[in-house]
């Protein structure tokens, strides 16, 4: 495996390719993309240092120097702003995902649970506003559908790495277990990032053990060694 921890190029700072789809109105001109994405950049501030309670859109407006008119445009209410925060942490995650699948088609990883989850936690590590986000209460129900469909994409991420690997082979099942895996170690990951802002290590542990077992149950019922 190379030195460098695959995914952990992970950038902060918004895509406006990914909150676009999450706007009421599409901005058309380079000056209001601009300006929509400094919108969004103060949202993520006031949402690191003081709280999703925080993200009125006043309050925005305000620290980005725009008048509440024109945010109202493209994020009328908070429900908006938090949709389309989600939507760009999620973009990272899964381009962070691709960039591992990319990894894993041309490096050996002789522990390839150690390499996603450090990878991950890396992330969790680095992107304030995401712990912020989802471990405060103002989560809409659009955002909530939003992330079982980003655990879908993620978990097909995994099957792409597994067959990169040659831990698997393709079918049905596989979509499924790989489902789980993402489920439980997102869930694990997030316990552990509730305990420490830098990842309870223990715990992060204890979720590559288990994992390995799984992915061990897997490879098995495949003929994989």
């Amino acid at each position: 495996m190379a030195e460098s921890t695959p995914g952990a190029e992970f950038a902060p700072g918004a895509d406006p390719a990914a909150w676009i789809a999450s706007l009421r109105r599409t901005p058309q001109q380079a000056r209001s993309r601009a300006r929509l994405a400094r919108v969004l950049d103060a949202a993520e501030r006031i949402l690191v240092e003081e709280g999703v309670e925080a993200l009125t859109t006043t309050r925005i407006a305000s620290e980005a120097r725009v008048s509440v008119g024109s945010l109202y445009q493209y994020l009328p209410d908070r429900g908006a702003i938090i949709e389309a925060l989600a939507a760009g942490y999620f973009a990272k995650l899964e381009a962070a995902m691709d960039a591992l699948v990319a990894a894993a088609a041309t490096e050996r990883w002789e522990d390839p649970v150690g390499v996603l989850i450090d990878a991950y936690a890396e992330i969790y590590r680095t992107e304030h506003g995401f712990r912020a986000l989802w471990f405060g209460s103002g989560l809409t129900e659009r955002t909530r559908a939003a992330d079982r469909e980003h655990k879908r994409r993620m978990a097909d991420g995994i099957r792409r790495i597994l067959l990169a690997l040659r831990l698997a082979e393709d079918d049905d099942t596989l979509a499924r277990v790989c489902h789980a895996a993402v489920l439980a170690a997102d869930a694990l990951a997030q316990e552990a990032f509730r305990r420490d802002v830098k990842g309870d290590a223990a715990l992060l542990e204890e979720a590559k053990i288990l994992l390995r077992g799984y992915l061990t149950d897997v490879s098995a019922r495949y003929n994989v060694s």
